[in-house]
């Protein structure tokens, strides 16, 4: 062998030993999300295993799980599986929302079963609400990976660091891409390709808010794309496909691609109506 690959060789040797992460990681964060998912819908719960003792040891198993990865990245894993489990009603009942709201809003959707089991926009809001909390409590690399299990699982594609309300609905998903910054308000329909994102990607803007914020009620259309930290879509409005929109809109919008109108309608199912 050559001098310079011997120390490639020598260069990749001591970069392994340097290494501090767990190799097992990415498995880890595939299995809790799995056995998160069977506490949390019992669409994917063990055969048979229905009374209190199995789910509160269920329940143990997955606490004992997270404390384990969060100590591989050299964290108090105690502290955050103890606080997490805390959560799971709270991201029980969101879910069963998110899920509600899926169903009555795909006429092709004939059951909730159907809805949990197969649609991957409910496994993606699933995802996303677990690595969430997981990166608001400070363990962010976890949470990327939970995020990035749903991304590779569904081609959806939400950071953990965003915000999304109750009641949220994602069509189809194909494409989908939510930016660290995002807000994203109660009751939210969005479909297949829409990008919330960043007017610029400079490092130095890393910290800020770059990623808008879309109000409640408001659909988007498949292909839609939303950028900017000061770009707010208002509540109650419609956003179709294809759409390029760097500018904020007022509430009751419907926003094509040759125009920006302001509807007077506040009517619930106004939005899926509305003629773009």
């Amino acid at each position: 062998m050559s001098p310079p690959f011997d120390r490639w060789v020598s260069t990749v040797s001591a970069a392994r030993k340097a290494y501090r992460l767990p190799a097992w990681a990415q498995a880890a964060a595939d299995e809790f999300v799995a056995s998160a998912l069977a506490l949390l819908f019992p669409q994917f719960a063990p055969h048979g295993r229905s009374d209190p003792h199995a789910v509160r040891s269920e329940v143990q198993q997955l606490k004992a799980l997270l404390a384990r990865c969060v100590d591989g990245f050299g964290q108090d894993g105690q502290a955050v599986a103890a606080a997490f489990v805390n959560t799971l009603p709270e991201v029980h009942d969101a879910l069963v929302m998110d899920a509600t709201a899926t169903f009555e809003a795909d006429p092709a959707a004939r059951s909730l079963d159907e809805v949990v089991l197969a649609y991957p926009g409910l496994y993606a809001l699933a995802c996303h609400r677990l690595a969430h909390q997981l990166w608001t409590s400070g363990v962010p690399l976890l949470a990327r990976l939970i995020s990035e299990t749903s991304h590779r699982t569904t081609g959806i594609d939400i950071h953990p660091g965003a915000a999304i309300g109750r009641a949220v609905a994602i069509d189809h998903g194909t494409g989908i891409v939510i930016g660290e910054t995002s807000v994203i308000g109660d009751r939210v329909r969005l479909y297949q390709g829409v990008t919330l994102g960043a007017l610029s990607v400079r490092k130095d803007l890393a910290l800020t808010r770059r990623h808008p914020t879309i109000e409640h009620d408001v659909v988007i259309y498949a292909n839609a794309t939303i950028l900017g930290g000061d770009t707010v879509v208002g509540h109650s409005s419609v956003v179709g496909g294809n759409v390029w929109l760097t500018h904020s809109v007022a509430p009751h919008s419907v926003v094509t691609n040759v125009a920006v109108s302001e509807r007077h309608s506040a009517e619930p199912d106004m939005p899926l109506g509305t003629r773009l």
